[in-house]
């Protein structure tokens, strides 16, 4: 027999809101492109919002201020050049 009280709590919804955003940018990002006739742009829209929002949690997070130099570039460059910067910035020693 299993001491019910020995085990942890289930959880009913291990879902943050940071994570059901990211969901939802993911669901947007698959069908959006499909029904619009400017697939790229929707595209590379969704995925600038998804790295800007990533990049403010983390660097919230871990306190990596100097991360936030790679929203200047992703909006300016693109994503092909903020989400590499961001994750050399992200793997410096803070």
């Amino acid at each position: 027999m299993v001491n019910r009280s020995a085990l942890p709590p289930k959880r009913a919804n291990n879902m943050s809101p940071l994570r059901i955003t990211y969901l939802l940018l993911a669901v947007v990002g698959a069908i959006l492109p499909g029904l619009h006739l400017r697939a790229a742009a929707w595209d590379l829209l969704i995925s600038g919002i998804t790295l800007t929002l990533w990049i403010v949690v983390e660097t919230w997070v871990r306190k990596n201020w100097s991360a936030l130099l790679a929203i200047p570039a992703a909006l300016l460059f693109g994503v092909s050049c903020g989400l590499p910067l961001y994750l050399f910035l992200r793997t410096r020693p803070v």
